[in-house]
């Protein structure tokens, strides 16, 4: 079962994806809901299908679908993800559940013939010790960080098994590496979330708490380059559209920030007035993080959207979050 949306072309308008079948798998996730949002004014058919609908990591179904609904593109979004203490206690669950969504996935877009096959990959594919800024050469050149080495090397698979059906098959299945991500839909539990989400969270209940201090894991020295979840839709159909000649595109904004410097800004946008501690013997993970966006700027895409501006939009998603009846999983309260 799936979810057929058709997207209106704006008046006096012409989408290049007018009459096409568009899976975009993960929709209902941070990502996925946000490349959904950026097909407002697309002439396009959107295939959704939930985890209820469709299990990406069962073959026989998924196979079963993609014969059935056809699909002309995929954005491969769907994934299992999470946070540093995610990924150190939970290896066998990131490792395999990636590995059989991607195999299913890709090997059934090969399948069907779709035409063109986008696929999300992570920046902690790349070697804990590379160069700054990191190019797309620089995979598999190193060794990996080791609290999210399972997450990596399912992610570096996918990425492989695009370059194998491209080179053996000639299939139009590229991978795309974005930094931290952060923005509405993400998620705010307390131990699984991203940076930007986790201290987003710590921030708020310290000033609804009253509280003097809040802890933020690490020393505040490692540095991350981050981008807002609709810059990256916004690369993604960019790419999708271009006429690659790369199989792997680093997409980012060309600067990082100090954890400190970040969880700072974060404090302003709450309204925080305390002091933010760091704890020590929690882990730093890798210690920086910048890509070399170049290529993908060659395409002619660049982000749009400030870290300020960025940041009190993801503030009014969870006090939005905090306002629903339903809250869901993206956060526990």
């Amino acid at each position: 079962m799936s979810v057929t949306i058709n997207k209106a072309s704006a008046q006096g308008s012409a989408s290049r994806f007018a009459g096409k079948k568009v899976w975009i798998t993960g929709h209902k996730g941070m990502l996925g809901s946000a490349v959904v949002r950026n097909f407002d004014g697309e002439d396009a058919q959107l295939l959704l299908t939930s985890r209820a609908d469709l299990d990406l990591t069962n073959q026989a179904d998924v196979h079963a679908w993609m014969e059935e609904y056809r699909p002309d593109y995929v954005f491969h979004v769907g994934a299992k993800v999470g946070g540093i203490h995610a990924n150190a206690t939970l290896p066998a669950s990131f490792i395999y559940d990636n590995l059989m969504i991607q195999a299913n996935v890709i090997s059934g877009a090969h399948k069907v013939g779709v035409k063109k096959l986008l696929f999300v990959a992570t920046n902690c594919t790349y070697p804990k010790n590379a160069e700054q800024p990191i190019v797309e050469e620089a995979l598999l050149t190193g060794p990996l960080e080791d609290s999210i080495r399972a997450y990596a090397v399912s992610k570096i698979a996918g990425i492989e098994m695009c370059r194998a059906y491209r080179k053996q098959h000639r299939c139009d299945f590229i991978s795309i590496i974005p930094p931290n991500l952060y923005g509405p839909g993400d998620n705010y539990h307390s131990q699984h979330s991203h940076v930007v989400a986790g201290i987003i969270r710590r921030t708020h209940e310290a000033k609804t708490l009253e509280k003097e201090e809040f802890v933020v894991w690490g020393d505040g020295t490692p540095r991350r380059e981050l981008l807002h979840v609709d810059d990256l839709a916004d690369a993604m159909k960019c790419v999708m559209l271009a006429p690659t000649t790369h199989d792997l595109y680093n997409i980012g904004c060309n600067h990082d920030l100090a954890i400190a410097d970040l969880a700072a800004m974060i404090a302003e946008t709450v309204g925080y007035k305390g002091k933010i501690v760091y704890d020590t013997s929690k882990p730093n993970g890798t210690m920086r993080k910048l890509l070399d966006s170049s290529k993908v700027r060659a395409l002619g895409w660049k982000p749009k959207i400030d870290e300020k501006d960025g940041l009190r939009s993801a503030y009014e998603d969870f006090l939005r979050l905090l306002d629903s009846p339903t809250p869901g999983a993206r956060i526990d309260l």
